[in-house]
């Protein structure tokens, strides 16, 4: 049997296995959520909650940013406080000072040891207790929790409205006055918080960990680290370290590829242009474009993390808060980076049959007009449901879903989907010739397709949640989306592209690329499907998702162990030949990918993978270090290094003006690093211990986020994002000059 025969059974064998255990998974997930129940009544029969109010009030936290206002179960921004922590912990106190008046006629804080534990003890068996009903659907609380609902509901009003004495808090969090604009609004928004919270202290049944395994940490109520937490932490180190042995035991086996005579001059220069595949520069000019607007929200939404409330002193958070800025910043990256490895697959697959099949313009054209309304339209919908202008159900199809990397509405998620299935036509229908010719390139064709596919298909999961889908599922189903196509098919189509591209510059053989890119996508996707499990460990799930999330995230980390390898291989391709030099910054950006690989995804990556680490970090400045360095990192300075490699070869003969694209390598790469090690990564540090120490609460709480030392780490983000903005200028500048002088 050959080789690449039997890479396919391995590869069919891990995609069969592996989504069958998501699946599974994702089924006792939908059995095991925490219960939205009918009503929440007090001991004496006072109905406090109900379900409707509930489901609405999710929807209202949704319709003002959700995800990007603050966090909830530790998932969304970081300048306002995860709500669940900080629920939790005022609710722990007022109750708690509710016992000291009643037994001793003072304020908890006043008491002695003795005295303080035994009332924490008290204080759990209320909490955790779980007195949900299966049959009824009723929760029952007790009359303290309803005094402690009523007086952190005023909290959370004035908090969100207009409440003067809330002022300088609002500006800590740079929540802007009357997000909320109506108290039976925020009266159902106070009864989804609640919900959020009783999951986290409250036992699941029949055991002695909370529905989110007790997170967040806060000793006041019993949330501490479990056993399974620590022993599934080292099961994925001893994992880690034993399969990158293994890894680095095949890779000396197999040694390195023979050597073989390389082109003396350029083979793209030989190459016919098809009309199509010079219509994708116009996709370069909006990825230039919508990098620089990414940037400039980037550095407004930075700065409210020390100006709350608008920038150097313009009030902008009436027209642009905080949750706006934020939300079109990651959405904008998303958009930007698709983009450019959009556009390379459409120069790539006329490229391969060398003609265009019949309305193969019309469809890059349309295309391209389809995703021009699809940024500005959700654009203009999220900030029309921010700024609450859109009903409940309004909000949900047009504007803002509140979900992290997909707030899109349900309509422009539609309308993307149906794009990216306009996308793999147009990649399906020039490459079906040359399948047909069974050339030596079919295998990397066909992964091609399997992986261009999969892009279209798995965005799908973000229709999986309705308006009013209980947390804990939409968690489940966002992270579909936001790792498996994001981290997981995206970073399968980009390693079937570089290595095409290595194939038709004549650097790399077609069997070895083949060979290489299937190998390296059963080792990714081996870990990295199941490793989808590694960000629900705290969302409502069961305790069988820890151990699945922390052995196969482990996994995800070892290929990334051999990156200075694959770092090496390409800067001697950079120096094989004397025409390759004109291919120097399309490598060297494929260079720093494998850098970012390693520190961004790699090392910041598994430092907030294991479970016990996850337990103190979720929701801290560890995970934006991890995300800038790996999204921008790998998939950005990817997406850059395929734009340049189709500009080298759409425009062949022409001088580049390298001034630029030096600039452009350096300060992404300098500011990106400047920007992780004098800013996220100490404040990320920090908030950790404080996390480990006192709890979630206070490692989000503005008495830590506003102090001098704070401060001046957030200001020193500044000089890495300064640097970094001009590498984002002069790639736009470079695009605009090469495109538009040389428009023949």
């Amino acid at each position: 049997m050959k080789r690449e025969k039997k890479l396919w059974i391995v590869f069919a064998l891990v995609m069969t296995v592996s989504f069958a255990v998501l699946g599974y998974y994702g089924y006792e997930i939908y059995q095991q959520a925490p219960p939205v129940p009918k009503e929440i009544v007090s001991d004496s029969g006072k109905v406090i909650f109900s379900e409707d109010e509930i489901k609405d009030g999710q929807n209202i936290w949704q319709s003002i940013g959700g995800q990007e206002v603050g966090s909830i179960w530790g998932h969304g921004a970081y300048v306002a406080p995860d709500w669940t922590a900080d629920w939790l912990h005022r609710e722990a106190l007022f109750i708690l000072d509710i016992y000291a008046q009643n037994d001793f006629k003072k304020k908890f804080e006043e008491l002695d040891d003795e005295k303080q534990s035994a009332l924490k003890i008290r204080l759990q068996k209320d909490l955790r207790t779980n007195r949900y009903n299966v049959d009824t659907g009723i929760l029952t609380i007790s009359e303290n929790r309803v005094a402690a609902i009523e007086n952190l509901s005023e909290y959370y009003k004035g908090l969100f409205t207009n409440d003067p004495q809330f002022d300088k808090l609002r500006e800590e969090y740079a929540i802007p006055k009357n997000s909320i604009k109506d108290a039976e609004r925020m009266h159902k928004m106070n009864a989804f918080f609640f919900w959020a919270t009783w999951a986290t202290v409250t036992n699941r049944p029949n055991a002695d960990i909370s529905y989110t395994h007790n997170w967040p940490a806060d000793d006041l109520v019993g949330n501490v680290a479990t056993t399974e937490l620590l022993a599934w932490s080292g099961v994925s180190i001893i994992l880690l370290i034993l399969s990158v042995g293994i890894l680095v035991f095949y890779h000396a086996k197999s040694g390195e590829e023979e050597e073989f005579p390389l082109p003396k001059e350029d083979p793209i220069i030989k190459q016919g242009k098809t009309k199509s595949m010079g219509l994708v520069t116009k996709y370069f000019w909006i990825v230039s474009l919508l990098m620089v607007l990414q940037m400039i929200f980037g550095i407004i939404t930075a700065h409210y993390g020390v100006e709350g409330n608008g920038l150097y002193g313009i009030p902008i958070d009436k027209i642009l808060p905080y949750a706006v800025t934020r939300t079109w910043h990651t959405q904008l990256a998303i958009f930007w980076i698709a983009t450019a490895w959009l556009a390379t697959g459409l120069y790539i697959a006329p490229a391969v049959s060398g003609k265009d099949p019949k309305f193969q313009c019309f469809g890059i054209n349309f295309l391209f007009i389809a995703l021009l309304i699809i940024v500005l339209g959700s654009m203009a919908g999220q900030w029309f449901g921010v700024m609450q202008k859109l009903n409940l159900v309004q909000n949900f199809w047009f504007g803002h879903q509140g979900y992290e990397y997909v707030d899109l509405g349900r309509f422009w998620q539609i309308f993307l989907l149906v794009g990216l299935f306009l996308w793999l036509a147009l990649m399906v229908r020039p490459l079906i010739p040359v399948l047909k010719k069974k050339t030596e390139e079919k295998n990397l064709i066909i992964l091609f397709l399997v992986s261009c596919s999969a892009i279209a298909m798995f965005y799908g999961a973000g229709l999986m949640w309705g308006r009013q889908t209980n947390l804990a599922i939409a968690e489940y189903w966002r992270w579909w989306v936001v790792h498996l196509w994001v981290e997981g098919f995206f970073e399968v189509f980009a390693t079937v592209v570089i290595a095409f591209l290595f194939v038709r510059l004549g650097l790399l053989k077609t069997k070895t690329a083949t060979l290489n890119v299937l190998f390296a996508t059963i080792i990714f996707m081996a870990g990295g499907i199941l490793g989808t499990f590694h960000h629900l460990y705290f969302s409502g799930t069961p305790t069988a998702i820890m151990a699945l999330g922390a052995t196969f995230s482990a996994l995800e980390v070892v290929p990334l162990t051999l990156i200075g390898f694959e770092a090496y291989q390409n800067y001697k391709i950079s120096k094989s030949t004397q025409w390759i030099a004109d291919y120097k910054w399309p490598i060297y950006f494929m260079i720093s990918v494998a850098f970012w690989n390693f520190l961004g995804a790699g090392i910041f990556g598994f430092i907030i993978n294991p479970p016990i680490a996850l337990y103190y970090v979720q929701g801290l400045n560890t995970t934006p270090l991890h995300g800038h360095t790996a999204l921008f990192g790998v998939y950005g300075m990817l997406g850059i290094g395929l734009v340049l490699f189709v500009l080298r070869s759409l425009y062949r003969n022409v001088s580049w003006n390298t001034k630029l694209l030096k600039i452009t390598f350096w300060s992404l790469n300098i500011g990106l690093f400047l920007m992780a090690i004098l800013s996220l990564l100490p404040i990320g540090v920090w908030q950790a211990i404080e996390s480990i120490n006192h709890g979630m609460w206070y490692a989000r709480s503005s008495e830590l986020m506003q102090q001098p030392a704070m401060i001046t780490l957030k200001w020193l983000r500044a000089i890495g994002d300064s640097i970094f903005g001009i590498g984002f200028i002069t790639m736009a500048w470079f695009v605009f000059e090469l495109t538009l002088k040389n428009k023949k």
